[in-house]
């Protein structure tokens, strides 16, 4: 389980207040403005199933106890933060009370696939996950067809079933939340926040950084543990943050910065024009004019991106970086940026990327910091870097508190609960019918006796 932590990093890092003893201190601006987010639209379609013949999926007959064991399961999904009358009860009872082996394996094979959609990657559609760009693996790691396979050769259903819920403590916290929920609405942000654990990996791993939005903190994980929490400015309503796990591979200090042609539009375009010697001032160079004009603010105290930017390539140019405008933190709501998210005491957040995941000496690290040159750390081993949007939270004290919904993305969830879920992300078929868009795969032996990945218990988490 992860845990906080005064510090549980190696010796060395407790080195780095000496360290950065020596470094300069930064300037303290206002209106600050980095780099803007790109903007991407948001995906509507979901995924396309996976189709398999029959003898492709070489499955087990469903037997009535594995039948009925399905309907108990259903039965208490309402636990899970989904909804019984998604799974097609009444048409596996009725199946069972036919005796129609062929329908009975239908409809039961039917309603455990999109059950197990459902659990491992959520079963709210895309078109509801407003600016949720995460990747997720899990339909890689935990394939559906063997999962099911395992299921009826072991006559394993709940487990098999029970073992695709995300790992992370926080889940289980608000699993257990929403059993004692007292409203519908208190209810419901629960099961949108479980809904979003879904929606990512089902374990984060033992190393990574993870950005909460709505509650405006960055925290370092690192063997399970969290060994650093930053207080962290968002993006505005108008420039929102949006949700993505790129992998950080390093972190560069005393960074330069290429302004987008939105920002250059902004101000600094025409002051270049018209006061050349104050855009040099404030460390400015560039090239060429007009539509042309390439804009680059050189390292220095009043560079928009402080003394540091983590390097976590993606398609929004969404990234952490440290600012000179230290104010910000000070704000109880901080969603004051162009997308990107601003850390606080950057100096050390840098120090600990390249000391514990760059194999660097504080030492080292003091050093690039104060020749003010542009230097790069790459890590060892990249790590994910999540950010996140979870509206309900650990309270601190055993149960959930709920967080402002910064950027109105919880209504469109809760909206689709009254609507059907996403579609299965397995289909089986006599023969792969021509209009949907298939994914062959190869024939499959009769499934091991143990139970696949998705069933191990897990034990790291963001809290």
């Amino acid at each position: 389980m992860v845990k906080n932590s005064p510090f549980s990093a190696p010796a060395a890092a407790l080195l780095l207040p000496l360290a950065l003893a020596g470094a300069p201190a930064l300037a303290q601006t206002s209106d600050v403005k980095e780099d803007s987010v790109v903007f991407q639209p948001d995906k509507v379609a979901d995924d396309a199933p996976v189709v398999e013949t029959l003898a492709e999926a070489n499955l087990p007959s469903w037997s009535k106890d594995n039948a009925r064991a399905l309907l108990a399961f259903i039965a208490t999904v309402g636990g899970e933060g989904l909804f019984p009358k998604d799974y097609n009860s009444e048409g596996i009872e009725a199946a069972i009370a036919s005796g129609n082996q062929v329908e009975l394996d239908k409809v039961a094979t039917d309603s455990f696939l999109l059950l197990a959609t459902h659990l491992r990657d959520g079963r709210t559609p895309n078109a509801a996950r407003k600016q949720w760009f995460m990747t997720d693996s899990d339909a890689d790691g935990t394939p559906l067809i063997p999962l099911l396979s395992y299921a009826l050769t072991a006559n394993d259903i709940p487990v098999a079933l029970g073992g695709l819920d995300p790992v992370h403590p926080t889940f289980a916290l608000l699993k257990a939340s929403l059993a004692s929920a007292k409203t519908p609405a208190e209810a419901n942000a629960i099961r949108v926040n479980m809904e979003r654990w879904r929606w990512m990996p089902r374990d984060l791993g033992t190393g990574y950084v993870v950005s909460n939005v709505p509650e405006y903190l960055t925290r370092v994980i690192h063997d399970g543990v969290v060994i650093a929490t930053h207080k962290a400015v968002v993006g505005k309503p108008t420039t929102p943050t949006p949700q993505l796990n790129p992998m950080a591979t390093g972190v560069i200090v005393n960074p330069t910065w290429t302004l987008p042609r939105s920002i250059i539009n902004e101000g600094i375009g025409a002051t270049i024009a018209s006061n050349p010697a104050r855009a040099r001032a404030q460390g400015y160079t560039w090239t060429g004019k007009g539509k042309t004009l390439s804009v680059v603010q050189q390292p220095g105290p009043g560079n928009s991106l402080g003394v540091m930017k983590m390097e976590m390539l993606n398609p929004h140019a969404i990234y952490l970086h440290d600012t000179p405008s230290k104010g910000a933190f000070a704000a109880d709501k901080r969603a004051f940026s162009h997308g990107c998210i601003r850390t606080e005491k950057a100096l050390h957040f840098s120090g600990l990327m390249a000391v514990m995941f760059a194999g660097k000496s504080p030492e080292e690290f003091g050093e690039a910091i104060a020749s003010g040159k542009t230097t790069r750390f790459g890590f060892d081993q990249p790590f994910p870097v999540y950010v996140a949007y979870w509206t309900v939270v650990p309270d601190g004290k055993g149960g959930v508190k709920k967080l402002a919904d910064l950027y109105g993305r919880d209504a469109p969830v809760v909206a689709s609960f009254a609507k059907p879920g996403r579609p299965t992300a397995v289909l089986i078929s006599p023969t792969p019918p021509p209009v949907v868009p298939t994914t062959t795969t190869a024939a499959r032996q009769p499934a091991p006796a143990s139970a696949p990945s998705a069933t191990a218990p897990g034990t790291s988490g963001i809290y």
